[in-house]
């Protein structure tokens, strides 16, 4: 029996159970939740960085979402943040690669 002790998405036991097996589940509490979204994370990062499909980008974006909501903020909050961060500093638009500040 395959041992996987992560966190899945919503649907996963649902989708075991329909193919006739069988899901053996808990509900993590809110700190363990932190900890595995964080773990999720970078594992959806390194996926991403292994094959770049817009798949894995998606993948990375829902553990975003759901970090944002489980710290307490809204998404609308984390977008406004994000507005104002590339307002201030810019975005990655043009490509610059800093190489070095001399004094």
């Amino acid at each position: 029996m395959p041992v996987y002790n992560k966190l899945v998405r919503d649907k996963i036991p649902e989708i075991i159970e329909n193919s006739g097996k069988k899901a053996i589940t808990t509900v993590l509490n809110d700190e363990e939740y932190l900890t595995e979204l964080d773990r999720k994370l970078n594992e959806e990062c390194a996926e991403y960085q292994q094959d770049k499909s817009i798949e894995e980008l998606a993948d990375m974006l829902e553990v975003i979402y759901a970090i944002t909501l489980a710290r307490g903020y809204s998404v609308g909050e984390l977008e406004q943040v994000r507005r104002d961060k590339a307002e201030k500093c810019g975005g990655f638009n043009d490509r610059i690669f800093l190489k070095e500040v001399m004094e």
